[in-house]
């Protein structure tokens, strides 16, 4: 952040929006938190970002030590981005707001939603007392991208990896998966349109949508 527009306060949480205020930029680093991307899968993402504040923001945040820049070993050959250690340290921050924003009466589930930001909010709004003593493991494929869910001993976990193995794997867009998921919209709704496909134990899909419930909005 530019230094006229610091907010020159001692408070940590003033220093904090010093660091990941400017607009944008707290959404690259949500974009980060399930392992390095590319500009361009960034740019794809994050709707409505221009390339040239994309830039801004990581230079920003490299410049604060939230994320660095490396290049991948050959063949890729690429370079990407990822966040550092202390950069990861955020997370929480991101859980608490995502459930906290969710009662806002404003909020509107049918704008987009990336394939990270939905494993997060799964994260965020698990119970892990309606899952009990569930033990499942979920595959997301969306385009070119695959996650994996699991869900063992009342916790959650989300990471990118291939979906092969899982006990069901939901092949669509991140909107529809939350529709489902948070909407109780029934697959086969959008399997009759062609836009969704569900393989493996469908059982296990519809108890797991049973462990999201949305907080209440509030008043």
């Amino acid at each position: 952040m530019k230094a006229g527009r610091r907010y020159h306060d001692a408070c940590g949480a003033a220093h904090g929006l010093d660091l990941i205020g400017e607009r944008w930029a707290l959404l690259v680093v949500r974009e980060l938190m399930m392992g390095p991307r590319r500009f361009g899968d960034l740019k794809k993402d994050l709707h409505g970002v221009s390339a040239n504040v994309l830039t801004q923001r990581l230079e920003g945040l490299e410049a604060s030590g939230v994320l660095r820049r490396r290049r991948l070993a050959p063949p890729a050959s690429v370079q990407v981005y990822e966040l550092t250690d202390w950069g990861y340290e955020i997370k929480p921050v991101f859980m608490v707001l995502g459930r906290w924003a969710a009662r806002s009466p404003l909020h509107d589930p049918t704008l987009p939603i990336s394939a990270v930001s939905l494993m997060m909010s799964f994260e965020t709004m698990f119970d892990p007392v309606l899952a009990g003593d569930a033990t499942m493991s979920l595959g997301f494929v969306f385009g070119e991208e695959a996650f994996v869910v699991r869900i063992e001993n009342g916790t959650i976990t989300t990471r990118r990896d291939a979906a092969d193995a899982a006990d069901v794997i939901l092949t669509t867009q991140p909107p529809l998966a939350a529709a489902c998921v948070y909407g109780k919209v029934p697959p086969a709704a959008f399997e009759a349109e062609g836009a969704m496909t569900l393989t493996g134990d469908r059982a296990v899909f519809d108890r797991f949508v049973g462990f999201f419930i949305l907080p209440e909005k509030a008043g």
